[in-house]
């Protein structure tokens, strides 16, 4: 499994750690969720860009200089589904908390950007590509209680209930509201990981209603709404920046996928992609869960960049600091 940990721009933010002294609880992790408990937190508001769909707005006039640099010949890989891949599980777990933990205690690298408080981090959250990784250790943290995500970029549990991260960031998923301007979070981007995860559950309900979070080999040094961060390699227009919509173009044949490929597919039609961060070329992110069927999300692997195209997603836009996403 090909695997680019993410390169970030810092703008020279001196690594200094601030730590918040917090204590641990008990906790509910793993997929399932209680009845009615999805419904009343989802991942992100009915109105965010999110949800908004994409398969008619007009293609971007930088698309074909935007696919070419992120490789109209590599395929679409799904960075996710079951079991192990060189010895270690792939995704992105999702830790699921229905209850009101105590808060955590959190030193990061990069305080001034992240939030340094608020976090309710189970001492037995799961991280990317499990403990022993040298990727990206993300976190994530569902808390269906408070209605929060809490996301941790390059996570290394300290003891106890104490953490320490490159960078994190509390998202209120019932608010739209973005991070301040040029911050960025668990994600080069500056987005919330969490609404842009492909889930097994979704999946396996034949629909996902939402973009999907993807990787990009090198980016500019821009970003769009509703991105807050750049993480880019060079000052290069034909490079995509953060927070750029792709999508799979309309006449992509996806009918003989199977089911759990489809729904990937079709979302990536409706709904699209945004560029959350650098790494492998047109990898897709979705959450590590044991329901996933990877031979049927292989046949993902059949389309490639060319397949895509980059959206012109201005016109969503209703306020520069909000994330909901203006009447159509």
């Amino acid at each position: 499994m090909k695997r680019i940990t993410a390169w970030r721009s810092r703008k020279g933010i001196p690594a200094v750690a601030t730590v918040v002294t917090l204590t641990a609880g008990c906790l509910l992790t793993g997929a399932a969720d209680p009845a009615g408990k999805a419904a009343s937190c989802p991942t992100a508001s009915p109105d965010s860009f999110w949800h908004a769909p994409v398969d008619s707005l007009p293609v971007h006039p930088k698309s074909g200089q935007y696919v070419a640099s992120i490789g109209a010949a590599e395929p679409l890989h799904p960075d996710f589904g079951s079991g192990l891949a060189e010895g270690r599980p792939f995704g992105i777990p999702v830790t699921v908390s229905d209850t009101t933990l105590p808060e955590s205690q959190v030193s990061l690298d990069y305080a001034e950007e992240s939030d340094t408080s608020g976090y309710r981090i189970p001492p037995d959250a799961r991280i990317e590509n499990g403990p022993a990784s040298d990727g990206d250790r993300h976190v994530v943290v569902w808390d269906k209680a408070l209605c929060k995500s809490y996301e941790l970029f390059d996570a290394k549990r300290q003891g106890g209930n104490a953490w320490h991260a490159g960078s994190g960031a509390v998202f209120d998923l019932r608010s739209n509201a973005l991070r301040p301007d040029g911050w960025t979070s668990a994600d080069a981007a500056g987005l919330a990981i969490l609404p842009g995860l492909a889930r097994y559950d979704e999946a396996a309900d034949g629909r996902i209603d939402h973009a999907i979070r993807i990787t990009v080999p090198r980016s500019d040094r821009s970003y769009l709404w509703p991105a807050r961060h750049q993480a880019g390699a060079a000052a290069d227009g034909s490079l995509p920046p953060m927070g750029l919509r792709l999508r799979l173009k309309s006449s992509v044949d996806t009918s003989q996928l199977a089911p759990q490929a489809k729904a990937v597919a079709d979302a990536l039609k409706k709904y699209g992609a945004i560029v959350a961060d650098n790494g492998s070329a047109w990898y897709i992110t979705g959450e590590e869960s044991p329901g996933w069927d990877n031979a049927q999300l292989d046949g993902l692997k059949d389309f490639k960049g060319s397949d895509f195209e980059a959206v012109d997603a201005s016109g969503l836009q209703q306020s520069p600091d909000s994330g909901a996403v203006a009447p159509q």
